[in-house]
Parts: C-alpha cells; structure tokens; sequence
C-alpha cells in the first residue's frame, strides 16, 4: 500500500471514529379495538382505538455527522429513498431545530434492521419514525418536550405520536389525541402474520361505514365504566372489508382460538393477527402448534407498559 493511501485511510478511520452511533430499539404495536367514527374532508379517517406497544422490535441505527444524509433497511420491501417515515422524521426534526440557532443541524445515516413485518397492521414505519425523533432529540440534548415532538408526528404518520406517548392509550382523531388507559392487564401475546401484504390505504378506500359495528359494543369502555376485558371488547371496524378479501385471515383467528386464546383479532388494517393468552406457557405451546403452517411468521411478545424507548450510544 503506498503511503499516500494509507494516509487517506487512516483519515476516513478517524472520520468515522468522530460520528455518533445511536440504537433505539422501535417496538410494534397492536390494536386492542379499532372503531372509525367517520371520514374527513382531508382524506383521512376519524377513529377512536385503544393501542399498546409489543415487545416486538426494529432496530433503528443513526449515525450522526455524515457527509449526507442517506437511509437503508435490510428489508429490501421498506423504501429507502425520502418516503421512508423515518427519513421524513429527520427531515422534520431538523427543521424545528433550525429554530434553535445554537444547535447544529447535521446530515445522518439511518439504517433499519427489520423484524416487525412490513404493511402488517403493527405501525413499524410509524414507530421507526418515532425511534429517530427520540434519539436525535436525546443527542441534541432534549431541545424539545414531548408535547412538542408529539406535535411533529402527524405530519409523519398518523400512529407516530402514539410511539411517542408509549403507553397504553385510546387514540381519537386520526390517533393524535392520546388518553393513558390504565385497564389493561399483562396478557402474553402470539403474533401471526400470514406471508402477504395488505395496503392500508386500499381498505380504508373499501370501507362502508354503514356496516362498522364496533359502536355498541365498546360504549361501557369508552365511557369509563369497564376495563379491557378480550372476550366482550376485541373489535376493529377494518377485518370485515380485510378478510373479505383475504379470507386465510379468518382461518389465523379461528385457529387462534383453537389454541386457547382469550380472544383473538386482526391489527390495524391488517393481516396479522394477534391471540391473547392469559398464560405464557399455553401462548408457547400454541406458537408451535401453528408452526405447521409454513408461510406464518409467528411471534411470541409481551405488552409493554411503561418502558421508555431504548437508546444506546456509542
């Protein structure tokens, strides 16, 4: 190696020593009921849903002070160009912290190590987005509350301020406006995914608000006057227009359900479901008896309650 090239790469060794590696790892999430109260002039859907966070997890790297700034993903179905949702968090951040004179806006690399299934109904985009907001606000030494990082989310994605929030909540509006719901017990969930995509935007598209019917039954709960209880409140206004034309996901609850589940349902607009199970043991034991089926992906995970986000730096 000739002394010239050596010098250069001792220099790019010492570049990349001086940028700031950060992991957040960015949970999913699941629709314990999902009622949509009506549709908007913008487009969107008002709704009125309880989500909670999973123990599922991305893993969102950042690395901070790059020449550009750049996002991969080691799904190659999740875009990596300025779609992604996490792209456009960054993108978001730093135009609040241009407001911040002081602070230095700088470029970044993002990359995705993906587990949680994509256009699967668990809101991964929406909580890797989250994942940057929060860990680039740590690195700039919390420049903003969280009613602040709150208000960028919309902007992003509908479920990103729930990723913020990151408890259990009744989300209203288009899921900006988020209530703690403190009645919710710790059951063990079974997560299956069926091998293929639903997209979102198409199921809203094919939705008869005529036919919801979620109303009745969760007006107790919504009124205070009973907690989450899956045999009486598992619902969610979107399966029937997503089962229609998927049946197989009618097969998943049924042999959810089969395995002892104490209710079983689609999340957000699909396809995976979820069983709950009271016991950890019978959620094992059902995980492998569905193992069978070879285009499932099963996953085992526990509600998570108060855990803030996980970010490390190094």
């Amino acid at each position: 190696m000739s002394k010239k090239r050596a010098k250069g790469s001792l220099k790019n060794n010492f570049t990349f020593l001086l940028h700031t590696i950060m992991k957040i790892y960015s949970p999913a999430k699941i629709n314990l009921f999902l009622h949509i109260t009506g549709k908007r002039p913008d487009g969107y859907h008002d709704l009125v849903t309880l989500m909670c966070c999973i123990g599922l997890y991305d893993t969102v790297a950042l690395k901070i002070g790059t020449p550009k700034t750049v996002i991969s993903c080691s799904d190659p179905l999740v875009p990596q160009d300025k779609s992604n949702l996490a792209y456009r968090a960054a993108d978001q951040f730093y135009k609040y912290l241009s407001r911040h004179p002081e602070k230095k806006n700088e470029h970044l690399e993002i990359h995705i190590d993906k587990r949680i299934p994509v256009s699967a109904g668990l809101g991964g985009g929406s909580s890797n987005a989250a994942a940057v907001l929060l860990g680039l606000n740590q690195y700039y030494g919390h420049p903003f509350t969280q009613t602040e990082l709150l208000a960028m989310g919309p902007s992003i994605g509908a479920d990103v301020p729930f990723f913020i929030f990151h408890h259990p909540a009744i989300a209203s509006g288009i899921g900006e406006r988020l209530e703690p719901y403190p009645g919710l017990q710790a059951y063990h969930i079974l997560l299956v995914h069926p091998g293929f995509q639903v997209s979102t935007a198409a199921v809203y598209n094919n939705l008869d608000l005529g036919l919801t019917n979620c109303k009745k039954k969760l007006r107790k709960l919504l009124l205070g006057k009973q907690a989450f209880k899956a045999s009486d409140h598992l619902c969610n206004d979107l399966e029937t227009v997503t089962v229609k034309n998927y049946p197989e996901i009618a097969l998943v609850k049924e042999s959810l359900m089969h395995q002892g589940a104490s209710g079983a349902l689609m999340s957000g607009s699909g396809p995976t479901v979820f069983g709950l199970f009271s016991d950890a043991i019978q959620a094992r034991n059902a995980c492998e008896a569905l193992a069978q089926h070879q285009n499932w992906r099963l996953f085992l995970a526990d509600i998570i309650f108060d855990q803030e986000y996980r970010i490390m730096v190094t």
